[in-house]
């Protein structure tokens, strides 16, 4: 069963089990929408290392290091592994919603790990191994918070966390190339390709659900943002990616408005 099988990848505590049993994932198996979960241990699954931290003690490093970079591929590798039990989360704990929902989510999960293994490989080109370096939990924490709220959990996480890596992954891509380094950068196209349709998926079925239950996706996402205590957004932004990723010109223009 494929949200049974998400259930139990997420639960494994090695990384390297969890990659792989999110690859042997059948995204063609049988779907047990309708189906309670329960988790028999802690989610998700996580080694020792890295330690998470608060955001503000993380130090910023000189990209002109071998060290500085290493830090920011390890930042990046630790939003793709929790973007991996981001995606298998969604799967296991929300039922009801119809088959093309979890197959997209488990897609997207699989995508996540190819990304992981892309940075954790660059990163041990540079001498470190992930796990080195402290990291924070942000993304895993508005995953608690809207444990219970799948029109929230598709507005803050794919629609608002997910999508600041649309705004972000050019600047850093270029910061990347202008310090020479080629692959890391390749590594951010590949990333931000996958991501716009990623967010766009998240956009699809906040919309289906607004559509459902007769909701304004443009207040509702205002209201969902406040009530949660989502980050204030702040540009700039990259509008092209926003609009291939399904982001509208209502919203866009929400999005710009100052206070």
């Amino acid at each position: 069963m494929l949200r049974s099988n998400a259930l139990e990848a997420i639960s494994l505590t090695t990384y390297s089990g969890k990659l792989s049993a999110t690859d042997s994932i059948n995204i063609n198996d049988v779907i047990d929408s309708q189906a309670v979960l329960n988790p028999l241990a802690n989610i998700p699954g996580r080694e020792d290392a890295p330690e998470l931290v608060p955001h503000t003690q993380l130090r910023r490093r000189s990209m002109a290091t071998v060290e500085g970079r290493a830090t920011l591929i390890h930042a990046l590798a630790h939003i793709e592994l929790n973007a991996i039990d981001l995606g298998l989360d969604i799967v296991w704990r929300f039922s009801g919603m119809p088959d093309q929902f979890y197959r997209d989510w488990i897609r997207i999960a699989k995508e996540e790990a190819y990304h992981f293994r892309l940075l954790s490989e660059h990163l041990k080109e540079l001498g470190y191994s992930y796990g080195d370096f402290p990291a924070h939990n942000g993304l895993w924490e508005m995953a608690e918070k809207t444990r219970d709220d799948l029109l929230a959990r598709l507005a803050l996480v794919p629609r608002t966390l997910e999508a600041r890596g649309l705004d972000a992954s050019v600047p850093i891509r270029d910061k990347l190339k202008r310090v020479g380094d080629a692959k890391a950068a390749a590594i951010l196209d590949i990333i931000l390709r996958d991501e716009i349709g990623h967010v766009a998926v998240g956009n699809h079925w906040f919309k289906y659900l607004c559509s459902q239950r007769g909701l304004d996706p443009v207040s509702t996402y205002a209201m969902l943002a406040e009530q949660y205590g989502a980050p204030k957004l702040r540009g700039p932004f990259n509008l092209e990616a926003r609009r291939a990723a399904g982001f509208d010109e209502a919203e866009l223009a929400a999005l710009q408005m100052p206070g």
